[in-house]
C-alpha cells in the first residue's frame, strides 16, 4: 500500500479492466457506456446531410469468388484448362505448379428489372435484385487472409487500427444509451486475424465492436440470479454506489471506478431492453419461416440477419455479421454452392423486412469479402477445381442507405483477373461508406502517435457513381 492509500498492485487500466469482463453483460454495458461518454464529450454528430443512420455489413470471409456469384465470364468457357502463366502479379502462398483457367461451374441469369448478373444458386436474392447495387471495381493490396481481413475492416493491413464500425461508433455515436453502438455477430471461431477486425485500435476501448456468441445466450449472465428481483438489484445497487462514492472521494481521479460505477447502472438498465432485443423466439412464424430459422442450412446465419434487424431497429449504428469460410481453392462447385445456399435466403428475407418495416432507405446493407478470386487454379484433386486468391478484383454489393439500388457499376476484364472500369481502392470505398453516413473521413480524424490518423489512413475518394 502507498502512502497515499492506494494499492498500485490493484489497480486496472481501462483497458485491462474492459479485457477482464469477458463475454458477459457487464462488458457490453462497459463498452456501450464508454462509448456514449465519446458523446458527451462532443465526437458524435454528422459532418453532412446523411443518406443512412445505420449499417449491417455482411462480411463473406475467405474471399467470396466474383466470378462465381456475380460477375459472370463467358470467356473462360472457351479457356476450360489452358494452362495459365502468370507474370508480375502477386503470387499467395498456395500457388505452386502448373495452372490453368477455370470455367464457372454455375450458371448466371439476368435478376429483376434491372438484369442484375447472378449466378442461378441466388434464387432468393434474386427476388430483391432491384434493391442492390453493384460494384465490380474493388482493388485491395494484399493476397493472404489475415492482411486482407484487416484491409477490408481497419483500412490497414498490418492490423491494429480501428475497425470501420468503430470509427462509426466514434463519429455518430449510439442511438440507443442503453445498448451498445457496435455489434459483432462472429462464426464459432473467429475470422482470420481475431478479434483485432473489430477492436478499436488508437481510438478508446470503449468504441470496439460487442462479440454476441454465435450458440447459446448471446449475452452472459443477461438475467439476475434465481431469487434476485429488480427491487433487490436496485437496493444493492442504490448501496454499492454509495460506497464507491466514498472511495472515490478519498482517490479523486480514478475514471476506472467512476466508469466501473455507471457501468454497474447501464447493465441494470439493458436487463429492460436486451432480452427483447435478442428475443427470437417471439417472432411470428412467418417471419422465422423467411429468415431460415426452421431449416439447418440456413439457420445459422439466418438468426444473425434476424437479430441483425432487430438490434437495427432497437438504435444499434453498426452491426457487423461475419460467414465463412469462401476460401474455396477446390471443390468450387460443392463449396461455394453449400455457401450461397446458406446465406442467400436470410440476406434476401433481410433486405426485404427491412423494407417492409421502412427501415431500409436509412440502413445501408454491404456485402463484401476481403478480396476476389482468380480465373486460374491449379488442379490438385482431378476434376475439384478451386480459385486463388485476387486482390485485384472483386465483387461488393450493398442495398438501402441511399446507394444506387438497381445499378451495376465498374467492371473486371474478360477473364475476371483485374478491374478495368471504375477500378478503385478500398480505401475509396471505406470513405463512401462514411459519407452515406454523414460523415467526412477528412474531417472523422483522431490524433495519434503524432498525428491525425483517419479510417482511409491517408485519405481517399468518395466513389460518387454508387450515391443515389
Amino acid at each position: 500500500m502507498r502512502p497515499d492509500g492506494t494499492f498500485p498492485h490493484l489497480r486496472l487500466a481501462r483497458r485491462d479492466f474492459l479485457y477482464g469482463l469477458g463475454a458477459s453483460l457487464g462488458s457490453v454495458a462497459f463498452t456501450s457506456l464508454l462509448a456514449d461518454e465519446a458523446g458527451r464529450a462532443g465526437v458524435a454528430g454528422p459532418h453532412l446531410p446523411a443518406k443512412a443512420k445505420n449499417v449491417i455489413f455482411l462480411m463473406m470471409e475467405g474471399g467470396p469468388s466474383h466470378i462465381d456469384t456475380f460477375d459472370p465470364k463467358p470467356a473462360l468457357e472457351r479457356m476450360h484448362l489452358k494452362e495459365f502463366v502468370r507474370e508480375g502479379r502477386q503470387k499467395s502462398a498456395m500457388e505452386s505448379g502448373r495452372r490453368y483457367y477455370v470455367r464457372s461451374p454455375f450458371k448466371f441469369i439476368k435478376a429483376g428489372q434491372s438484369g442484375a448478373d447472378m449466378a442461378e444458386n441466388w434464387s432468393h436474392l434474386a427476388k430483391v435484385a432491384d434493391e442492390l447495387c453493384f460494384w465490380r471495381g474493388c482493388t485491395v493490396d494484399s493476397v493472404n487472409h489475415p492482411t486482407a481481413m484487416y484491409q477490408m475492416n481497419t483500412g490497414n493491413r498490418f492490423g491494429g487500427d480501428p475497425g470501420i464500425g468503430a470509427w462509426v461508433n466514434y463519429g455518430l455515436g449510439s442511438e440507443n444509451k442503453d445498448l451498445p453502438g457496435f455489434v459483432v455477430l462472429p462464426e464459432a471461431s473467429h475470422p482470420q486475424g481475431g478479434a483485432a477486425n473489430w477492436g478499436s485500435g488508437y481510438l478508446p476501448a470503449r468504441l470496439q465492436g460487442t462479440p454476441l456468441r454465435p450458440k447459446g445466450a448471446p449475452v452472459l449472465d443477461l438475467l439476475p440470479p434465481d431469487g434476485v428481483s429488480r427491487e433487490r438489484q436496485r437496493a444493492n445497487l442504490d448501496l454499492l454506489a454509495k460506497l464507491n462514492a466514498a472511495h472515490a472521494e478519498v482517490h479523486p481521479g480514478r475514471d476506472d471506478l467512476t466508469a466501473r460505477m455507471e457501468s454497474y447502472e447501464l447493465a441494470f438498465r439493458m436487463q429492460a431492453q436486451v432480452p427483447e432485443a435478442l428475443d427470437l423466439a417471439g417472432e411470428p412464424e412467418r417471419v422465422r419461416e423467411e429468415y431460415g430459422l426452421n431449416s439447418p442450412v440456413t439457420a445459422s446465419f439466418g438468426r444473425k440477419c434476424l437479430l441483425a434487424r432487430k438490434l437495427v431497429e432497437k438504435g444499434v449504428r453498426f452491426v457487423q455479421l461475419y460467414h465463412g469460410s469462401w476460401d474455396s481453392h477446390d471443390f468450387i462447385e460443392r463449396a461455394h454452392g453449400n455457401l450461397v445456399g446458406a446465406v442467400d435466403r436470410p440476406i434476401a428475407a433481410l433486405i426485404a423486412d427491412l423494407k417492409r418495416r421502412g427501415l431500409l432507405d436509412s440502413t445501408l446493407v454491404v456485402w463484401c469479402g476481403e478480396f476476389g478470386r482468380t480465373p486460374d487454379n491449379g488442379v490438385r484433386q482431378g476434376t475439384a477445381y478451386g480459385r486463388d486468391h485476387n486482390p485485384n478484383a472483386m465483387t461488393v454489393w450493398m442495398a438501402g442507405g441511399g446507394c444506387k439500388a438497381g445499378h451495376t457499376f465498374g467492371a473486371t476484364d474478360e477473364l475476371g483477373m483485374e478491374a478495368v472500369e471504375l477500378k478503385r481502392h478500398v480505401r475509396d470505398f471505406h470513405v463512401t461508406l462514411l459519407r452515406l453516413l454523414g460523415l467526412d473521413d477528412n474531417r472523422l480524424t483522431f490524433y495519434h502517435a503524432g498525428r491525425f490518423k483517419q479510417l482511409s489512413q491517408f485519405g481517399g475518394e468518395v466513389i460518387r457513381e454508387l450515391i443515389a
